[in-house]
Order: C-alpha cells, then structure tokens, then sequence
C-alpha cells in the first residue's frame, strides 16, 4: 500500500493576478505558502494551518485547484494540493508576520518570473493551478503538469 507525504500549499493573488510566494529560511528557492499534512489533518485544514502559523494571517480557502502526483528522488512519493486563496487584500497584507522563523520574506510574482526563483517542478504545479482557476475546474496533475488523455 502506498504511504506518500502529503502537502498542501495556497495561491494568494494581488489585484494585478500576480501570485505571492515566500523565501523560506531552511532550503534555496522560493515557495508558495503551505507545508505538510499531519497525521489525521485534511489537506484543506493543513493549508490553513500552515498559513496561520508562517504568515500569521486567519484566512479560509477556497477549492484546490491541483493534486499533484510528485515523487521526489531521495524523499519518496508524494501527493501535493495547491488551494485557491483568492485575493489577499492589502489590509491583510500588513498583517503579514513570520510566526514561526520558517519564512524570511514574501513577495508578489507575475507567472514568467516564477522560473527564476523556484525548481522546475514548483513553477509547473502553479502554472497547472492557474489555468485551472482561469477554467474554473481543478486538475489531477503528475510532475507538475497535466497529463495527456490517454
């Protein structure tokens, strides 16, 4: 029976659709908010954790908008969800404050520069999640991107 790592992780937007995303202080790159599902945790309650305790911020999510399928060589299989967040509103953006030492800065990106700033696979999961918010329909997706129909 397979045991895979489950994640889950959130796209915030400013009004310009820009997507936000946050340096962490333990790897290189950058990130989208989110972490890992603890044991008996949703993905969806793990999400919302995740952004109280690295953003400081109490928001609801909306639908995910992808299920990756993305083994990772030398951390096993892993199952990972981007959630809609919605619009953060400027308000709330000044509510911003890295609780727990795991994040050092954030920032909205436009979606060509997300190449420059995290691994491949990262960038392909959040360009999958944008088309399908753009759509309106989730997608399952594997490495990042949406599968061919068979």
């Amino acid at each position: 029976m397979a045991t895979p790592r489950v994640a889950a992780g959130a796209l915030f937007f400013d009004d310009a659709g820009r997507v936000l995303v946050v340096k962490p202080s333990y790897k290189d790159g950058w990130d989208i908010p989110g972490g890992y599902v603890e044991p008996g945790e949703s993905p969806r309650t793990a999400c919302v954790r995740e952004i109280r305790e690295e953003l400081g911020l109490s928001t609801a999510v909306g639908s995910h908008l992808v299920v990756d399928w993305a083994p990772a060589p030398g951390e096993g299989d892993k199952v990972l969800f981007i959630f809609d967040a919605g619009v953060l509103p400027e308000s709330e953006r000044d509510q911003i404050k890295f609780r727990d030492g795991e994040l050092t800065e954030w920032r909205f990106i436009a979606d060509d520069d997300l190449d420059e700033l995290m691994p491949a696979r990262l960038a392909r999961r959040i360009r999958t999640a944008l088309a399908a918010q753009r759509r309106g329909i989730p997608v399952y997706a594997e490495h990042g991107s949406a599968p061919q129909a068979l």
